[in-house]
C-alpha cells in the first residue's frame, strides 16, 4: 500500500473529512507539508494552500514562500500568503515568539477557513511529531492526557499524517521527487522540542532499537486507558448528577464515599470548570456545615444541607427595575410580574398572588434581588426581621434565595418578599379602599 493509499486509508478510519468538505492545508515548505499537499491533490480533495511567513528568518522566509507558490501552482491548487510582523507582536504582548507565531497562524486559518468556505484545516504533523509531544508532556504537569499526544481531530483542526512516520516521509519525498527546504532553527538543540528529537530519543534507540514503534504502541494504550477511565466517570456522572430545573442536583449522602479521591472527583467537575485548588477546598469542608460556595470561570457549586447544587453563574441586574404605572407587567430574569384591580380581598389567595392597601404605595416602585442589609416586617409576625434570617428560617437555599425578587416602594421600604412574604405595613385592612393585587409568575 502506498503511502497516498495509507493517508486516505487514516483520513476515513478517523472521520477526519466528509466528501464534499473542503480542506485549507497548512504548508510551511517543510518535507512534511509539502508531501500533503501532493497527497491531497492525487486524492482529488478540495483544498486550498495557505502559507504564513513570520519574517523571521530573513531570506530564508522568502524563499520558503516562494518554493510552496510555485509548487502549489504546479499543482494546480489555489494559494494564499499572509505576511506576519512576529517579532514586533511578540515584543508588544510580551509573549514568546512561538506562542505569538501559533496565535497568528491559527487566527489566520479561521478567517480564510470562513472566507474560502472551508470546513477543515490540515496539519502535517506526523508519528514522530506525535511522540515528541508526548515524551514533551512528561516534563510538564499533564496527567494521564499528556500521554495522548497530538489529537487526530480538534474542531475544525485535522491531522491526516499522524499515521505515518518521519522516515517514511522523507522516503516519500525523495521517491516522488517533492521539493522541500528544511527549517535551519529545527536542528538548533536550545529548543526542548528539537533537544528530545536531536538527544533524548537517540539515547532510547540505544536501548530499544524500535523506540517510536514501541511509542506509538504505549500511545494507543494510554489512549484505551483514558477511554475506559472516560466511561467510568460519564456513567458514575450520570448516576449522581441529577438535572433538574437548569441546575444540577447532587446527593451528599450518594457522592461521599467518593469525594476524598481527588482525581476522580476532577474528572467528575472537570466539564464544569473546577480546579484542582478549588475542589481540594471542597474535600476539606465537605464535612461540615452546609453554606460554602465553590466558584469556576462558568459555574457555581453549593455545599447544600443534604445536596451540592451546581449552577451556571449568570449576569443579573440585582438593582432590578423601576415601576413607574401600573398598566403593563414587569419582568425580571424569566419571571414576571402583573397587576390587577379588579379582585376582591380574598384570604385563600396561593402564593403567587399578594393583596396591598394601594394607597400605601409610593412611586415609583422598584423590583429587584434580595440584598444583605433588607429588613421587613412579615405578615403574620411580630417585628420587624432580616430578609437573609427569613431565608434561613424557611430554608431557602443561596442560590435560591438569589433568584427571589423583592419589591419595593419609593421609600426602599419592602412590600412584597416575592412568593413568599408580604410586609405587614402594606396589607390590606378595614379601611383599605382600593385593594391591588399581585401576580407572580
Amino acid at each position: 500500500m502506498t503511502i497516498t493509499d495509507r493517508i486516505a486509508l487514516f483520513i476515513a478510519e478517523n472521520s477526519l473529512l466528509e466528501p464534499h468538505e473542503k480542506v485549507i492545508l497548512a504548508v510551511s515548505g517543510g518535507k512534511d507539508s509539502m508531501l500533503m499537499m501532493r497527497v491531497f491533490h492525487d486524492l482529488g480533495i478540495s483544498c486550498i494552500v495557505a502559507h504564513c511567513n513570520f519574517k523571521l528568518r530573513e531570506e530564508a522566509s522568502d524563499l520558503d514562500e516562494e518554493l510552496v507558490r510555485s509548487y502549489a501552482q504546479h499543482l494546480g491548487l489555489p494559494y494564499y500568503v499572509n505576511h506576519f510582523n512576529t517579532s514586533q507582536e511578540a515584543e508588544e504582548q510580551g509573549m514568546s515568539i512561538q506562542m505569538v507565531a501559533r496565535e497568528l497562524r491559527y487566527a489566520w486559518f479561521e478567517e480564510l477557513s470562513q472566507e474560502q468556505s472551508c470546513q477543515k484545516i490540515a496539519i502535517a504533523q506526523h508519528q514522530n511529531d506525535h511522540i515528541e509531544t508526548v515524551m514533551l508532556n512528561l516534563t510538564r504537569s499533564t496527567g494521564l492526557q499528556g500521554l495522548l499526544g497530538i489529537p487526530v481531530k480538534r474542531g475544525k483542526i485535522i491531522r491526516p499524517l499522524l499515521g505515518i512516520s518521519a522516515a517514511e516521509v522523507l522516503q516519500t519525498v525523495e521517491q516522488l521527487e517533492i521539493p522541500y527546504r528544511d527549517d535551519q532553527s529545527n536542528f538548533s538543540t536550545k529548543y526542548a522540542r528539537n533537544k528530545i528529537r536531536l538527544e533524548i530519543i537517540p539515547k532510547f534507540k540505544e536501548i530499544q532499537e524500535n523506540f517510536e514503534k514501541t511509542m506509538i504502541q504505549n500511545i494507543k494504550h494510554f489512549e484505551e486507558s483514558m477511554q475506559f477511565i472516560h466511561r467510568h466517570v460519564e456513567d458514575l456522572r450520570a448516576n449522581l448528577f441529577v438535572y433538574q430545573n437548569n441546575q444540577v442536583m447532587i446527593s451528599r449522602h450518594r457522592i461521599k464515599e467518593y469525594i476524598q479521591d481527588s482525581y476522580l472527583l476532577f474528572e467528575l467537575f472537570k466539564p464544569y470548570g473546577f480546579q484542582k485548588n478549588i475542589l481540594k477546598e471542597l474535600q476539606e469542608v465537605f464535612d461540615r456545615p452546609m453554606g460554602q460556595l465553590f466558584e469556576s470561570t462558568s459555574y457555581l457549586l453549593l455545599l447544600n444541607r443534604d445536596q451540592l447544587i451546581l449552577k451556571e453563574r449568570s449576569i443579573v441586574d440585582r438593582d432590578g427595575y423601576t415601576i413607574l404605572d401600573l398598566f403593563e407587567p414587569i419582568s425580571i430574569g424569566n419571571l414576571s410580574l402583573s397587576f390587577d384591580f379588579t379582585m376582591e380581598f380574598n384570604k385563600q389567595l396561593p402564593k403567587e398572588y399578594a393583596q396591598v392597601d394601594f394607597d400605601k404605595l409610593r412611586f415609583p416602585l422598584q423590583l429587584r434581588y434580595w440584598k444583605p442589609a433588607d429588613v421587613f416586617y412579615p405578615l403574620g409576625m411580630t417585628g420587624k426581621k432580616k430578609v437573609s434570617d427569613y431565608f434561613i428560617q424557611q430554608k431557602i437555599n443561596r442560590f435560591e434565595k438569589e433568584a427571589i425578587p423583592i419589591l419595593c416602594n419609593a421609600d426602599g421600604e419592602i412590600i412584597w418578599v416575592v412568593g413568599y412574604r408580604l410586609d405587614n405595613r402594606f396589607k390590606v385592612t378595614e379601611n383599605t379602599k382600593k385593594v391591588l393585587t399581585l401576580v407572580f409568575n
